[in-house]
Formats: structure tokens, C-alpha cells, sequence
């Protein structure tokens, strides 16, 4: 489950530290809430819903859904 260089260097450093969380979490999780990454990462919920797009619309091995929005945004990843 690796990201070719030239693909990781188009990330900028937010969306390659959200990027490893969720490949670190995914094998044991498949919901994440926005602001619960934002707090393991020390980001704010807003910062990690705008890289998540760009992380979605990437061909990573990944894939990523927006799935819900009670109580913050919630995101189903499936590898």
C-alpha cells in the first residue's frame, strides 16, 4: 500500500499526514469523522474536509467516500 514518489510529492504535507492516518486506520476502521482526524492530527475539521478532496479525487490505493454530515462530516474509507 505505497504512493509512487511523484504521487506523494503532489501532496502538500496536511494531505500526506491525513493520508497515512487513514491507511495506518483503515484495515481496523471504515468511518472517520472529520473533526476526530483533525484532533489525532492537530488539524481543524475544515482543513481536513478540504484535503480530503483532494486526497478522494487522487488515485490512491484508497477509496473514499463522503458519507454523512450529523455532527460533523463523515467519511467511509475502504482500501
Amino acid at each position: 500500500m505505497s504512493v509512487s514518489a511523484s504521487s506523494a510529492t503532489e501532496l502538500t504535507e496536511k494531505q500526506q499526514q491525513i493520508l497515512r492516518y487513514l491507511r495506518e486506520n483503515a484495515a481496523t476502521k471504515t468511518y472517520f469523522k472529520s473533526r476526530l482526524i483533525g484532533e489525532e492530527l492537530d488539524l481543524s475539521a475544515k482543513e481536513v474536509g478540504a484535503n480530503m478532496r483532494t486526497i478522494q479525487e487522487a488515485a490512491f490505493d484508497l477509496t473514499i467516500e463522503k458519507w454523512g454530515y450529523s455532527s460533523g462530516t463523515t467519511w467511509k474509507v475502504t482500501t
